[in-house]
């Protein structure tokens, strides 16, 4: 039998191999179950997994800012693009979750105490880059100084959606869109119009036309994400209030109709 691995280095004794570039020893040594239901592995994972693809979410959603505010978008569109399959990849988590019965969930189900998704600075963070901004969801993290400074700061700064205004602003379409970054995005019809501009005319507005698009894809995987947790939620606890003391899917369900990047959906209406 022919050895096809002749060429494969075999020995890492004294380089630096898969594992040890990937850290996978303190990777599969992170998950600690607190009971011995044999399904809150399953639960931990799938949270675990999800966290590491927020974490480049975020990495990739304040790139894109940064990208659209210097008026380089063809790079803000491959970055756009990476965020939407990366929800793609939040969105079939939940396809793994849902193989657990509230049958499953209740024999761990008192080992989580208070912890919650709720309490995910990562998703906060994602949200707050997008333009859903309210300060009070920062009162989860007040305990955590370095994890409060670091959603304080993408406070401070424009939301990708502000940058897209900044963008709008640059070609004469808007008036300056300057405002205080913390604050909600309040909807307005001349930004609507504005967007009526780039879209009854794509081809005099290219950039801003697939700019606007691009966001609507990041919406539409966002909004699925959303729709795929409730789901989730509700098949797994019915309307039992969440561990962390959310209303559970009676909040989740309030979420489903936050819009991120509201005159982009109200624009069609209007073409």
């Amino acid at each position: 039998m022919t050895d096809t691995h002749h060429d494969a280095e075999l020995n890492f004794a004294e380089r630096m191999g898969y594992g040890d570039y990937l850290a996978l020893d303190r990777v599969l040594d992170a998950q600690h179950p607190l009971s011995d239901a044999h399904d809150e592995l399953l639960f931990i994972i799938q949270h675990q997994t999800s966290e590491l693809w927020m974490k480049l979410a975020v990495h990739e959603l304040e790139s894109a800012r940064d990208a659209i505010l210097a008026g380089a978008l063809p790079q803000a569109f491959k970055l756009l693009a990476r965020v939407s399959r990366i929800l793609e990849q939040l969105n079939g988590a939940w396809d793994v979750l849902r193989t657990m019965t509230p049958s499953d969930y209740t024999t761990f189900r008192d080992a989580l105490g208070q912890s919650s998704g709720f309490q995910s600075w990562q998703y906060r963070a994602i949200e707050y880059l997008c333009g859903n901004r309210t300060a009070a969801t920062l009162g989860p993290h007040r305990h955590r100084p370095v994890t409060l400074a670091r959603l304080e700061a993408i406070l401070a700064a424009p939301s990708i959606y502000d940058a897209a205004l900044t963008r709008l602003h640059a070609a004469g379409l808007l008036v300056d869109p300057a405002r205080d970054w913390r604050a909600p995005h309040a909807p307005a019809e001349a930004i609507t119009a504005a967007w009526a501009t780039v879209y009854r005319d794509p081809q005099a507005h290219w950039p801003l036309y697939e700019l606007a698009e691009k966001l609507v894809d990041l919406e539409d995987y966002f909004r699925r994400w959303r729709f795929n947790h409730v789901t989730t939620v509700e098949r797994v606890i019915g309307l039992k209030r969440g561990t962390g003391g959310t209303a559970g899917v009676s909040y989740l369900r309030r979420m489903l109709e936050v819009e991120l990047f509201p005159e982009l959906w109200a624009v069609r209406t209007q073409l």
